[in-house]
């Protein structure tokens, strides 16, 4: 390595100090007599040799800390580049980043993603856990990662739990059909035959919860339990469809606001990816609420047919699936448990879920 003009004058100031400390011994032997030059001469050829290792003893201990000094800045360097650059990436695609992280803590927790072909489609889900099957059921523009915070909660309690994501949703296949509720039920049932599941546990979420019920009133004995979480399925006036496909930031507020009772404040560059996410799946979205109000899927006169055990969870503060649909849904099945969770929306299952989960377990163990 080239050295620069501190190296040479530390070099230099060292090895003079070498020289001074030797020039004895070389004084010594030029007043020698010549019978004791030759013991004088291999002593100081001892001390040439001692003196040339000494001197590259002393070249490197002066620039070994300069080389340790350049590689620690390189690798500050690179650690600096490597930061921006994630920064960066966090700014442009916080969703990309947010489900890497997401997949790690899946891959700790144990729980796995699959893909199943039923029919023509190619259907995505995640399965954990052993035991009794209890099978997810997600909401209109979910998927099946919505239960991420609740599967280690089941797996733990010794249920193999699956949460698929449904036709046109998630990773699944996004075909060019009419997404009706009826079309996802029927979708239900093949998932479950695909994997020999005779009668789970099935809990669904708004949307899901509608295909939950539709499919325990065309299947009554293919389900042990069934749990409804802010369900959708009944006749009823809520907010207007649109909200639920915003284009703005200022609707993406107003969306959330109509979801929760307390809403978060997010930042432009992360609803700007939420924003661009939903765009990709808006069609989907908006030709299965064109299927749901032609209302031939209503399930108004129909739950009374449900004669398995049910829970009926919701959000007191729902605005999306007011109070009045689980009220509703409790008296046309006289055997279900109502329990209406205080200061929650329609996101009770995720906002709310340190006083649902309790209640979900203590229902499925009876």
């Amino acid at each position: 390595m080239p050295l620069d003009s501190a190296d040479e004058r530390e070099i230099n100031r060292k090895l003079e100090g070498i020289e001074k400390q030797h020039w004895p011994l070389r004084h010594h032997f030029e007043l020698a007599t010549p019978g004791k030059q030759h013991q004088v001469a291999t002593r100081v050829q001892c001390e040439h040799q001692f003196n040339q290792e000494e001197y590259v003893a002393v070249a490197h201990a002066a620039i070994a800390p300069k080389k340790k000094s350049r590689r620690y800045r390189r690798v500050l360097g690179v650690l600096a580049l490597l930061v921006m650059v994630l920064a960066g990436l966090f700014y442009m695609r916080p969703l990309l980043v947010a489900r890497q992280a997401q997949q790690m803590g899946m891959w700790m927790r144990g729980i796995h993603r699959h893909n199943v072909q039923l029919g023509a489609y190619r259907i995505h889900y995640l399965e954990a856990g052993t035991g009794h099957p209890l099978v997810f059921v997600h909401g209109l523009g979910g998927s099946a990662e919505n239960w991420l915070g609740m599967i280690p909660q089941f797996t733990a309690q010794g249920f193999h739990v699956y949460a698929l994501d449904l036709l046109g949703f998630g990773h699944s296949d996004k075909p060019d059909v009419d997404y009706s509720i009826g079309m996802q039920a029927d979708l239900l049932l093949q998932f479950l035959d695909s994997q020999g599941l005779q009668q789970p546990d099935v809990a669904g979420w708004s949307m899901g919860g509608w295909v939950t019920g539709k499919f325990a009133v065309e299947h009554p004995q293919r389900v042990r339990r069934i749990i409804l979480l802010d369900s959708a399925g009944l006749r009823y006036e809520g907010v207007k469809p649109s909200v639920l496909r915003p284009t703005t930031l200022n609707e993406l507020s107003f969306m959330m606001a109509s979801l929760t009772p307390h809403p978060q404040a997010i930042p432009a560059f992360f609803g700007r990816d939420m924003l661009r996410a939903m765009q990709q799946g808006d069609w989907v979205v908006g030709r299965t609420l064109q299927s749901m109000y032609t209302g031939k899927d209503l399930l108004d006169d129909k739950l009374q047919n449900v004669k398995v055990p049910a829970l009926i969870v919701w959000g007191k503060q729902d605005m999306v699936t007011p109070l009045v649909i689980a009220e509703q849904m409790h008296k046309s099945m006289p055997q279900s448990v109502l329990y209406v969770v205080d200061g929650c929306g329609h996101l009770a299952p995720t906002d709310c879920q340190d006083r649902i989960i309790p209640e979900m377990k203590k229902f499925l163990s009876q």
